[in-house]
C-alpha cells in the first residue's frame, strides 16, 4: 500500500464521539470487526442494524438485526430490499469468509468466497445505493457506504474466470473478491452521486474470518489467530480507531478514497486506474449474479 499524502482528515477522540441522531447499517455486523463496530457505534449513541447469522448483542440497546445467509444472492436481494437505505447515514460492509483448500459451491452454483464476500454486497450496494438518504431531512453530509477489504495491496483479480471453474487456488480465488470489493468503491463513486464511497483496509485482525480455510478450532488455526492476536490491533481498537473517520467531515469532497487500519489515506490498486478494467470486472459480476435469476438495480 501506497499513502495517499495529498490530503488529511482531523481526528478526534473516539471517546468525544457524539453519534446520537445517526442511523448506521453494518452488513457482517454479528460477528468481528463488524460487531466491533455495531457496539462501539451503539455505545456512542447510534442506532444501528446489523445483518448476519448468528446474533449475540439483543440486549444491547440502540442495536436491531436482520438474519440472513448471504452466501444466498436471493437473501442479499431480500437484505437490500429491507434496509431502510433512505434514512441511513452510514453503511459499513464487513460480511466475507475465506476462500477454503477445495472449492466450495453455494447452493445456487456461485463458488463460496465470491458470493459471501464480494458477489453479495454487489447485490445489497445495487439495490440500497439509488435510494441512500433520501429522506435525511437537512442532512450535514451524504450518505456514506464504506466497504472492507484490501484495498490498494495491488490486486485486480483474474477477470475470465470469477467463479473459479477453470483452475482453483485458495488464494488465488480470495484475491478476486480483493479485488472485485474495492473496484465496488471506484465504481460506485462514479456510479451514484447522492451517496459517497470509501474503502477500509485494516490488515490483519484476529476474527474468525479464516477458520474456513485454516479450519475451525484446529491447531494451525489456534496458533495463528494467537500471534495476530499478539502482533495486531483487536477488532475493538481498530473500532473505535477508526469510528471517527466514519463521520469526518472530511470527506465529503473525497468519494472514493481508501484507507488503511489507521485511517491514513491510501492509493487504489494501479490495475484499477484504468476504467475499462473496471468496467469489464464490474460487468463479469453482473454476469454471475444472472446465472442464479437475479436481478441487479441499476
Amino acid at each position: 500500500m501506497k499513502r495517499d499524502k495529498s490530503w488529511t482528515w482531523r481526528r478526534v477522540a473516539p471517546s468525544s464521539l457524539n453519534l446520537n441522531g445517526i442511523k448506521a447499517a453494518i452488513v457482517g455486523g454479528t460477528g468481528g470487526i463488524g460487531r466491533a463496530f455495531s457496539r462501539f457505534m451503539a455505545s456512542r449513541g447510534a442506532t444501528v442494524v446489523v445483518v448476519g447469522q448468528t446474533f449475540r448483542d439483543s440486549k444491547v440497546p440502540g442495536i436491531e438485526f436482520i438474519k440472513a445467509d448471504l452466501s444466498l444472492m436471493r437473501e442479499a436481494k431480500r437484505v437490500g430490499e429491507a434496509l431502510p437505505a433512505e434514512t441511513l447515514d452510514i453503511v459499513i460492509f464487513t460480511t466475507g469468509v475465506f476462500a477454503a483448500p477445495k472449492r466450495q459451491e453455494t447452493a445456487e452454483g456461485i463458488e463460496q468466497d465470491m458470493a459471501v464476500s464480494y458477489l453479495s454486497r454487489l447485490v445489497i450496494l445495487r439495490e440500497i445505493a439509488p435510494r441512500l438518504g433520501k429522506d435525511r431531512p437537512e442532512a450535514k453530509m451524504k450518505s456514506r457506504v464504506f466497504i472492507m477489504g484490501f484495498p490498494g495491496s495491488g490486486q485486480a483479480g483474474t477477470l475470465d474466470d470469477l467463479n473459479a471453474e477453470k483452475y482453483y487456488g485458495a488464494m488465488r480465488v480470495h484475491m478476486n473478491t480483493v479485488a472485485g470489493n474495492e473496484m465496488l468503491v471506484l465504481d460506485a463513486a462514479k456510479r451514484y452521486l447522492n451517496a459517497t464511497f470509501f474503502g477500509l483496509n485494516p490488515g490483519l485482525i484476529k476474527t474468525d474470518i479464516r477458520n474456513n480455510f485454516l479450519g475451525q478450532d484446529t491447531l494451525k488455526s489456534r496458533f495463528t489467530e494467537w500471534m495476530i492476536g499478539l502482533l495486531t490491533p483487536s477488532a475493538e481498537t481498530y473500532a473505535e480507531r477508526l469510528t471517527p473517520l466514519l463521520v469526518s467531515p472530511d470527506l465529503d469532497a473525497h468519494s472514493g478514497a481508501m484507507f488503511d487500519r489507521k485511517g491514513f489515506a491510501i492509493l487504489p490498486s494501479p490495475k484499477l486506474m484504468d476504467r475499462s478494467y473496471v468496467n469489464a470486472f464490474i460487468a463479469a459480476s453482473e454476469a454471475l449474479v444472472s446465472r442464479v435469476n437475479v436481478r441487479l438495480s441499476s
